[in-house]
C-alpha cells in the first residue's frame, strides 16, 4: 500500500524538504496518549492560521478591489471557518493521513470537524516552514480553486438571518429581532448601507452591503458571532 503522505505530497504537487514537518502537521494530539514524546500539530496549526488569514485576505483584497473592508472580512470569514476547511480536508485526502491514538481513532475523531480544521491548518504552516510564503500560496490557494465560485456556493446556502431568528425565537419570540438602518454613504446609484441588529433593545451586531438585504445578512453574521 502506497503510503498516504507521500499520496498527499502528489495531490498538493509538493514535496517537503522536511518530511518531519509533514508527519507533525498530521499528528493529532491524542497521540500523546500512546507516545507521549511525540509533537502533536497545535503549534502548525497556530502558525498556519495566521498564514492562511494573510493569504486569503490578499486574494480577496485583489479579487474585489472595489468592496469595503467589512464586506472582506465576512468573505474572509467565510473561507477560513471550521466546518469549510474540515471539507477542504476531506477533498485533498487530509482526513486519512490524521494521525491519531487508538482510543481516539476508535470514536472517530478522524471525521471530526475540528480535527480537520487543525490538520489543515497545521498543513498550511508546515508548508510555510519548509518553504516560505509564496510556495504556501501555491499550494494552498490552489486548494480552493476559484474563490469566487466558492464563495457563491457558500453564501447561497447562508441564511444568517433566519439561523439568528432560530437561536432567539424560542427564548423571546417572533418579534424580538429588529433591524435598523443605522446610515448610507455613496452615490444613488451606488449606495451602502450600515445596518445594526437589536435583541428587544440590545444590539447584536452592525454590518454593511450594497443593498439593505446584504447589510442585514452582514449584521445577522455579526451578531451570531458574539452570540
Amino acid at each position: 500500500m502506497s503510503d498516504p503522505l507521500a499520496q498527499l505530497q502528489t495531490r498538493l504537487g509538493y514535496t517537503f524538504r522536511d518530511p518531519g514537518l509533514l508527519e507533525r502537521a498530521v499528528t493529532h494530539p491524542s497521540v500523546a496518549q500512546d507516545q507521549p514524546a511525540a509533537e502533536s500539530n497545535q503549534r502548525l496549526e497556530f502558525l498556519g492560521d495566521s498564514v492562511l488569514q494573510l493569504m486569503l485576505t490578499q486574494a480577496l483584497f485583489e479579487l474585489y478591489p472595489a468592496e469595503r473592508e467589512g464586506v472582506l472580512s465576512t468573505r474572509r470569514a467565510a473561507l477560513a471557518n471550521g466546518t469549510f476547511l474540515a471539507q477542504l480536508a476531506r477533498e485533498i485526502g487530509l482526513d486519512a493521513c490524521l494521525r491519531l491514538s487508538a482510543s481516539d481513532d476508535t470514536l472517530g475523531t478522524r471525521h471530526r470537524v475540528s480535527a480537520l480544521e487543525d490538520a489543515f491548518e497545521a498543513l498550511v504552516g508546515a508548508v510555510f516552514v519548509d518553504g516560505g510564503l509564496d510556495e504556501a500560496k501555491r499550494v494552498i490557494l490552489p486548494i480552493y480553486g476559484s474563490l469566487a465560485e466558492r464563495l457563491a456556493v457558500v453564501e447561497s446556502v447562508a441564511n444568517p438571518k433566519g439561523r439568528l431568528q432560530e437561536i432567539v425565537q424560542p427564548i423571546h419570540g417572533n418579534e424580538a429581532i429588529r433591524y435598523e438602518v443605522l446610515g448610507t454613504t455613496g452615490v444613488e446609484h451606488a449606495r451602502e448601507y450600515e445596518v445594526a441588529v437589536y435583541l428587544l433593545e440590545r444590539q447584536l451586531g452592525t454590518g454593511r452591503g450594497t443593498s439593505k438585504k446584504l447589510a442585514e445578512e452582514a449584521a445577522a453574521r455579526e451578531a451570531l458571532r458574539n452570540l
